[in-house]
């Protein structure tokens, strides 16, 4: 163990010991959570959670206090007479950066900073709207129609951006009142030949309104998150939509998918990792790589994609409570929300969308993490799909398995959006869930059972079996790609796990104190062996989790085992494609050495986008840097 790291487990140890009324004064007012079933050596212990062994090793839940939360970061916006005033909790002080959105002069349109700055004093901060951004700066006309929209940047005394949001505002009798505002979206999910789903969040409990054209589409009820579901519309049309929300609009547009087998040329992008990276200023806002998402998103609308799949580690997660999870979801999705209001993204789980519970031992000085519970609220899978709106055929969780603990109820996390399908011409896109109920502490998994990092479950395996069989047989598709965060087959930087584990089958998931009859290389090959052999139509497998690009060209020749290796090992009949692209501002990994490494071609630390420009029977690949529009990669698709 490093000094550094040791320092910091001494220090958080002795917070722990001295700092207990701080850190555990939630949970002294509280109850503690019901346990679920599926984990053990759990217990209440004194009021609180606990992991005991042997009755004689405890390990403590913790409680930190987060460093931000979304709600606060909102800032509470108010109308003066002269302006807006903010929020952002008396904790705080830093920098208001703050300027118009344009609306109408870009088609994805940026907040356009003021040249001045407003200070945030113990968490107060004033934008003089009136004094300074009137006359040659009113570049939104507010003093003309009496409103505006204004983007507004959060940044902290050490630089480091903590938030980007949206209000809009009237000018009414002399003063400035905040209005019904889009603070995230309008968002295209689910594109289908004859609509879409559109999703959004307002500032308060509004009904919202969707307008194509003539026709109407709105809320059933007035709510804050919203999704609204467009339908009866042309295949392969561009359309023109207008979100009300009383009377303030925005003005989009979006195209819906061809028919179903139409074999229309089409392109579509891939990537993954966009968690916080290196190097200051928008690389890291708070918890997302802003500058190259923005950039990953404007080439891709260059390059007219039909759509983007983007599996996993969007933001740094591993956090242990909703608030600042809710925040580092709300920069990704700000990096990107010009784009997506015309172009579909769909969104998977990796290992740093966890949100946990974490406990502690000073004595031994070692951290127990699981996924968070309740599971139909707090865990990872629950919180993820608050957040993204994604189909909703795939399975339901692992309850009713051979290893559920107790079949009269729910002991699992729910697969709802983020285990899915979804097709688009004549393509399907498998999207898989490989930290599904996820213990970061995967070297603990043995006493607190849990699933590993790359581990896909039985009932998940079954599902991914019966989807792909139902798309061998259906006509109008001839390519379908799977998509996980781990690769299969890692490269560099995540040897030591994803479905490898440096080669060691012994690691497996627990559940309920019961380990699974399969290890992580004999899971590996019953998906290989339904996605290669039982398949003639799955193309490419689509990964992330190492920070590089590379594709390994997989043969039937190809070592894909240790040297010493005692269970069944299958025979692949076929070559297929795992091209990894977890080059979406993650800090880089560098190539490591596997029995595969003689496959694996064009491996590069450089950011990257992947397109694959479809037609017909035909895939061609084209990996572009989207920092320096370089060229990457390219190959086709066999």
């Amino acid at each position: 163990m490093g000094i550094t790291k040791r320092l910091f487990l001494t220090i958080r140890g002795l917070l722990l010991l001295i700092g207990t009324t701080f850190l555990f004064q939630a949970s002294l007012c509280a109850q503690p959570a019901a346990i679920p079933a599926v984990y053990s050596n759990l217990e209440v212990t004194d009021g609180h959670l606990s992991f005991v062994f042997q009755d004689t090793l405890t390990f403590r839940e913790l409680f930190w206090k987060p460093r931000f939360t979304l709600a606060e970061m909102i800032g509470a916006p108010e109308g003066t007479k002269e302006g807006l005033s903010f929020d952002f909790g008396s904790h705080f002080q830093g920098t208001l950066y703050y300027g118009f959105i344009p609306q109408g002069d870009s088609k994805y349109p940026h907040p356009v900073y003021f040249r001045d700055p407003a200070p945030i004093d113990t968490g107060f901060a004033f934008i003089n709207v009136a004094g300074r951004l009137s006359g040659i700066y009113d570049m939104v006309g507010w003093e003309q129609n009496g409103r505006g929209t204004m983007g507004y940047r959060v940044v902290d005394t050490t630089g480091l951006i903590v938030y980007d949001g949206i209000v809009s505002f009237y000018h009414r009798q002399d003063s400035f009142v905040i209005a019904p505002s889009i603070i995230e979206g309008p968002f295209i999910n689910k594109l289908r030949s004859d609509g879409a789903t559109i999703s959004f969040t307002t500032n308060g409990m509004y009904k919202a309104e969707v307008r194509i054209g003539d026709r109407y589409f709105s809320d059933e009820q007035p709510a804050q998150q919203h999704e609204i579901d467009v339908d009866s519309l042309e295949p392969n049309m561009e359309y023109a939509y207008s979100v009300y929300i009383e009377d303030t609009m925005g003005v989009y547009s979006f195209k819906t998918a061809p028919e179903p087998g139409s074999r229309k040329p089409f392109t579509f992008a891939y990537c993954s990792d966009s968690r916080g990276g290196q190097g200051g200023g928008e690389r890291d806002v708070y918890g997302a790589n802003f500058y190259i998402m923005k950039k990953i998103m404007a080439l891709a609308a260059h390059k007219r994609t039909a759509f983007v799949q983007f599996t996993g580690d969007l933001i740094n997660g591993y956090v242990t409570e909703s608030g600042d999870i809710d925040l580092q979801y709300a920069n990704w999705k700000r990096a990107i929300q010009p784009f997506w209001h015309h172009l579909p993204i769909y969104t998977a789980m990796g290992n740093h969308e966890s949100l946990m519970r974490e406990f502690y031992n000073p004595q031994k000085e070692l951290f127990l993490r699981i996924d968070r519970f309740p599971f139909e609220t707090e865990s990872s899978e629950a919180v993820f799909a608050k957040h993204f709106v994604n189909p909703q055929n795939g399975p339901i969780s692992e309850d009713g398995t051979l290893y559920d603990p107790d079949s009269t109820q729910i002991d699992f996390p729910s697969y709802k959006e983020n285990v899915f399908y979804y097709t688009y011409d004549n393509v399907a896109m498998i999207v898989l869930n490989s930290d599904y109920f996820y213990a970061p502490t995967t070297k603990q998994v043995r006493r607190t059972s849990g699933n590993i990092h790359g581990f896909i479950m039985d009932a998940q395996l079954e599902w991914l079996e019966e989807t792909i069989q139902e798309l061998e047989q259906d006509s109008t598709i001839d390519h379908v790609f799977v998509t996980q965060h781990t690769p299969w087959f890692p490269n560099g930087g995540h040897v030591r796990d994803d479905m490898w584990y440096n080669g060691n089958n012994q690691v497996r998931p627990y559940i309920a104190g019961r380990p699974y009859v399969k290890g992580i290389i004999e899971r590996r090959d019953q998906m290989l062996d339904i996605m290669v052999n039982k398949s003639s139509k799955v193309r490419a497998l689509l990964t992330g989790d190492e920070h590089n690009y590379n594709r390994l060209h997989l043969r039937p020749e190809t070592n894909i085992y240790p040297e010493l290796y005692f269970f069944k090992k299958t025979e692949l009949t076929r070559s297929i494609y795992q091209i990894n692209n977890g080059a979406a501002g993650a800090p880089y990994y560098a190539q490591e050495q596997t029995p595969w490494t003689s496959w694996v071609s064009n491996f590069t630390t450089q950011n990257a986008l992947v397109f694959l420009h479809v037609d017909g029977d035909n895939i061609e690949v084209e990996v572009l840097n989207p920092d320096t529009l370089e060229e990457v990669d390219r190959f086709k698709l066999h």
